[in-house]
């Protein structure tokens, strides 16, 4: 079981600037792709940015130049720094996390935090 607790989320004004982390913990092996999600109300659940274990990076396009995904891996952490906020971003960010758990298997499981609100004023 790995768990993902996210934390950074709040209020903040059109303009600022707010980062997320996401702390992952139990039994990891590795992690192929780490990733943040968004949901706001009365939408679905839609992809932020992801890295993979080589470091690449993918945004949505609505995000590309703001907002920047990063790692430390003797952390087990993901990190999403978002900039030049606007109140569209309005939504409930879910970190998530590919993760191979064995070294005796190539396998790998999804999961996903709680989530953590992220407000932003205009």
């Amino acid at each position: 079981q790995v768990q993902l607790v996210e934390s950074g989320g709040g209020l903040v004004q059109a303009g600022g600037s707010l980062r997320l982390s996401c702390a992952a913990s139990g039994s990891i092996f590795s992690f192929n792709v780490m990733g943040w999600y968004r949901q706001a109300p009365g939408k679905q659940r839609e992809l932020v940015a992801t890295i993979t274990s080589g470091d690449s990076t993918n945004y949505a396009d609505s995000v590309k130049g703001r907002f920047a995904i990063s790692r430390d891996n003797a952390k087990n952490t993901v990190y999403l720094q978002m900039n030049s906020l606007k109140p569209e971003v309005t939504a409930v960010y879910y970190c998530n996390a590919d993760v191979r758990i064995s070294m005796m298997s190539s396998s790998v499981r999804r999961y996903w935090g709680q989530g953590t609100q992220v407000t932003v004023s205009s």
